[in-house]
């Protein structure tokens, strides 16, 4: 079936906009379902100091996503925890510091870190053996919505700097043993 031009365009462009719309309101619909779940994370402090000490970083990653702890598919939407981006990893004594690009900055702080540990993927993300870094953290009540335990996922750049902040997130755990565990 031969169309004239413009109207095959027109409806090229119809198509777009009806993907588009589908798009938005998918992640509308995940925000608004893990909007009631999760607290607002905490910010990070404006002081420099205030976080105590670095003790690694900051390490090039890429932040895959914040899914519910246990279900690496129940992406998070709320407060952009579900978003992709590129993020500078910093590990300081009061917490976990991860820039993200195009969204706030996310603290996970010490007192709140489980476990860390690698996987092979999870929402939004696989990459086989062990290419992840998970932090396991709960989420502090806000006063309106209890604490949640939330997986964290990061994708350091480098291959060495997988290691490296496994070791330097599990030292804040408390004992300083880090809760490493692959799940393949």
């Amino acid at each position: 079936m031969n169309l004239p031009m413009p109207v095959a365009v027109g409806i090229w462009v119809v198509i777009g906009v009806a993907l588009l719309v589908l798009v938005l309101t998918g992640r509308r619909r995940i925000a608004a379902r893990t909007g009631h779940l999760v607290p607002r994370p905490p910010g990070v402090p404006a002081a420099e100091d205030a976080l105590g000490a670095v003790r690694l970083g900051p390490v090039e990653a890429t932040y895959v996503s914040s899914t519910l702890a246990g279900d690496w598919l129940a992406r998070v939407g709320a407060y952009g925890l579900g978003d992709r981006s590129a993020a500078e990893v910093t590990v300081l004594d009061g917490g976990i510091v991860v820039d993200r690009d195009g969204s706030p900055p996310l603290l996970v702080p010490a007192r709140a870190l489980h476990g860390v540990g690698t996987a092979p993927g999870m929402a939004g993300k696989y990459v086989g053996g062990s290419g992840l870094v998970v932090l396991t953290w709960s989420v502090p009540s806000d006063g309106e919505t209890d604490a949640t335990l939330l997986d964290t996922g990061l994708r350091p750049r480098y291959t060495a700097d997988r290691a490296r902040l496994v070791e330097a997130a599990g030292s804040l755990i408390t004992p300083s043993t880090p809760s490493t565990k692959d799940t393949k």
